[in-house]
């Protein structure tokens, strides 16, 4: 009992109140090793259980899941109208798609598809009818028992012609035939898609054999499942090649297998704790949350390889384990406390946007980042404490073969040399740069694809290609009409507002392929009775899945679809934005919305990109302010801020002159990457502070401190460039994007962090010195 309060009064010791005390909750495993162990232990068991309850979230639309009007406007529609969300697209091709043979085949196939458990429907050239003649039921455009010859050559003119039929679901070249299989819902979102997108295939396979055609996949359904192939597949990669990359540096440098564990475990456990946590808490798995593996390993070994280096100093100079790691708290622990407090800031900023997944990004984030905080405090010195020994041994092996360290230590004090002997030069070239590079940053504009979330070495982006190019488009992009409460929809307002809108959507340059009521009273107006009762009687005798379409259950709102190409929301924007005005006005007390994926990305994509981007702005300002307020200096305030906007105003101008833009993977990129490349400032301003104490001179200390800590600091950024590179092997362009955005970013830290940040706060301590001066 009395260990115990004499180590709740240690904690209480404000001696070092740079981060307020925090880090003394490592003394705790020097003072409770079994105890401390334990509990880690059984919280690991705890942690393995709840790791499998991470499920994973494959929706298109999560990016921009809100509780915004517009998103719940979308998610009426995709109730009403389901198509669309579970539609998949079965793309045909081949030169010889119109030979009797194949399209004999091709019947086969579509009459197999509507056979396979979980359809509701088929829609193809072959749903097509001939106009009705005499009062009778309209017969199919393509007969059952196909013709032979000239006949067979008038049918296929027929096909080819026909205005329901062409550009729609064929090629103009006949080339390409598009069918449109509708899943049920409940198969389409449940643990069966996996099979049934497979029998799909497996189907189109074996009718099309011989034939020269072939077949590819594309839709919402095909492009979700994979989505969670490619983060099932990212999640192992992440988890083994970042932890083994830095592990293999840790060896490399510490050359002692005992460090190596020491700086590896902890974080380790750190990812198993984070990810338990994360499962226990019910997050989802999404293209974000995917990187968390990574992020977590790069937050803690960047700390543990810190605490790690100065404990393994401290027993070269002669000290014994146990010494070595509680300076390692006391001196390390709280510029570790700080870095994460950055980190956290920046996951705090990401809760600034509309989008329900950056946030939950943003919430994961930060008690990833809380959990690796206190593993790291804890762990660090216990496993030090357990795995080394013969302290004397390594110090005297180590005086003897420490290469890689005095190497670097040699870089680093030559560096410091050069730089801080000119430090306002210097100072001046860094401001000139990020003013430079800034301005090219501002010329930056929002950007944002749906192929972006989805693999694009898989089958669905080269499907939905192939429809951009032969049917231009294969997203969809709709427009509701909902009645005024008693409105008929056979009423003639209504079918002339649908008509309006109908129209509208065909002239609008970038749409294509439209379908709604109005194409079933245009059919019917070629055979002259295009009235309202014989609409109503066709509609009635449609299957019900393909009404449903169309039009809603109880026939109080319509949907005019048409679909668009894969290309930048910011070229979608004028076509949702503008033409509808004039029929809104005309039919006043109907609701007319544009809505869709497509749509929604319109209107939010380039606005939440924008405000992530304003926060990007706001983190920095109060991340510096973070810094001089838990250094008690405006001077290292000042210093830290153009280090830090450094990597981002470079990377920006990089993006910018790539032409990709500014992307929610870039963006979020960016702002991590901020607050993670702050922990080499920090780590240095901590041990610049200590110093200073021995009153050497401004110079001297930037240069001392910069050999101390250079060599760990280096060897960290490695590590964190190391754990952010691996997500470039990613399937998914977004998570690649963010790979290597940020492993750029981080390399650009530690430029900055040498080369700006030592004159930076060289001049500043000159310049407060030689005021000082004055006054006397």
């Amino acid at each position: 009992m009395q260990a115990l309060r004499r180590c709740l009064r240690s904690l209480r010791d404000r001696r070092s109140d740079l981060a307020f005390g925090i880090e003394r909750i490592g003394l705790l495993s020097l003072r409770f090793p079994t105890v401390v162990a334990c509990v880690a232990a059984a919280l690991v068991v705890i942690a393995g259980f709840g790791i499998p309850r991470i499920r994973i979230d494959d929706s298109l639309s999560q990016l921009f899941r809100s509780d915004t009007p517009q998103f719940k406007q979308y998610e009426l529609e995709s109730h009403r109208f389901p198509s669309s969300e579970f539609d998949v697209l079965v793309v045909v091709e081949g030169k010889s798609l119109l030979e009797r043979a194949s399209l004999d085949r091709l019947r086969n196939l579509v009459t197999d598809l509507q056979l396979i458990d979980g359809t509701r429907g088929v829609i193809s050239l072959f749903s097509a009818r001939e106009p009705p003649t005499g009062g009778q039921p309209p017969a199919p455009l393509v007969p059952d028992q196909l013709p032979q010859g000239e006949a067979y050559q008038k049918l296929v003119s027929r096909i080819t012609s026909n205005e329901i039929i062409r550009g729609k679901l064929l090629s103009t070249d006949g080339d390409l035939a598009l069918v449109v299989l509708a899943l049920d819902p409940h198969a389409a979102q449940g643990d069966t898609l996996a099979a049934i997108v497979q029998e799909i295939r497996t189907t189109a396979d074996r009718d099309l054999t011989g034939t020269g055609l072939k077949a590819s996949l594309t839709g919402v359904p095909v492009m979700q499942l994979e989505i969670r192939h490619a983060l099932e597949r990212d999640r192992i990669i992440y988890n083994a090649a970042g932890f083994a990359a830095g592990c293999l540096i840790a060896m490399l440098f510490f050359r002692r297998a005992s460090f190596m564990a020491v700086a590896a475990g902890p974080p380790l456990i750190a990812i198993l704790l984070g990810l338990g946590a994360l499962g226990w808490l019910g997050f989802k798995l999404n293209i974000f949350l995917n990187v968390m593996t990574p992020l977590i390993m790069v937050i803690s070994f960047s700390d543990s390889m810190q605490l790690t280096f100065l404990a393994r100093d401290r027993m070269i100079a002669g000290k014994s384990r146990y010494a070595a790691f509680r300076d390692a708290i006391t001196v390390v622990g709280p510029a570790c406390v700080l870095t994460h407090g950055t980190a956290a800031l920046s996951f705090i900023a990401l809760q600034f946007t509309q989008s329900d997944l950056i946030r939950a990004f943003g919430k994961a984030g930060l008690i990833a980042t809380a959990i690796a905080l206190v593993t790291v405090l804890l762990l660090v010195p216990l496993f030090g404490i357990i795995l080394v020994r013969d302290e004397a041994g390594l110090a005297e092996k180590a005086r003897r073969a420490d290469r890689a360290v005095d190497s670097l230590r040699l870089a680093c004090g030559w560096i410091a040399g050069r730089i801080v002997s000119r430090p306002g030069l210097y100072t001046l070239l860094g401001l000139i740069a990020v003013i430079g590079f800034g301005s090219i940053y501002t010329q930056l504009q929002p950007r944002y694809r749906l192929s972006d979330q989805v693999p694009d070495r898989g089958q669905a982006v080269a499907a939905a290609g192939r429809l951009d190019s032969e049917l231009t488009g294969s997203n969809p992009i709709n427009v509701m009409i909902q009645f005024p409460k008693g409105a008929s929809l056979y009423a003639p307002q209504t079918l002339d507002a649908i008509a309006e809108v109908h129209g509208i959507m065909e002239r609008q340059r970038g749409i294509s392929n439209v379908w709604s009521l109005e194409t079933l009273r245009r059919w019917l107006a070629r055979t002259g009775e295009p009235d309202a009762p014989t609409l109503k009687r066709y509609v009635d005798i449609l299957p019900r899945y393909l009404v449903r379409r169309f039009v809603s259950a109880d026939q109080d709102a319509v949907v005019v679809a048409g679909r668009v190409p894969d290309i930048d929301a910011s070229q979608i924007r004028p076509i949702v934005g503008r033409a509808l005005g004039a029929v809104r006005m005309q039919h006043p007390g109907y609701t007319i919305s544009v809505t869709s994926l497509s749509a929604i990305a319109a209107r939010n994509s380039a606005r939440m990109i924008e405000k992530l981007n304003r926060g990007l702005t706001v983190e920095a300002v109060f991340v510096a302010a973070f810094i001089g307020l838990a250094f008690r200096s405006v001077q290292a305030m000042l210093a830290s801020i153009l280090p830090a906007v450094f990597p981002i105003v470079v990377a920006g101008s990089l993006l910018w002159m790539l032409g990709d833009g500014l992307q929610f993977a870039s963006v979020v990129a960016l702002t991590v990457s901020f607050g993670l490349g702050l922990s080499a400032t920090i780590h240095f301003l901590n041990r610049l502070r200590l110093e200073e104490l021995q009153g050497d001179g401004s110079e001297a200390s930037v240069k001392r401190a910069t050999i101390l800590v250079g060599p760990a600091m280096i060897l960290t950024s490695v590590v964190l460039s190391c754990g952010l590179i691996v997500t470039v092997f990613s399937n998914l362009p977004a998570l690649r994007m963010f790979g290597w955005l940020s492993t750029f970013a981080m390399v650009l830290a530690l430029i900055a962090d040498l080369t700006i940040l030592r004159p930076t706060i060289t001049f500043l301590r000159l310049a407060s010195e030689w005021a000082g001066r004055g006054r006397q």
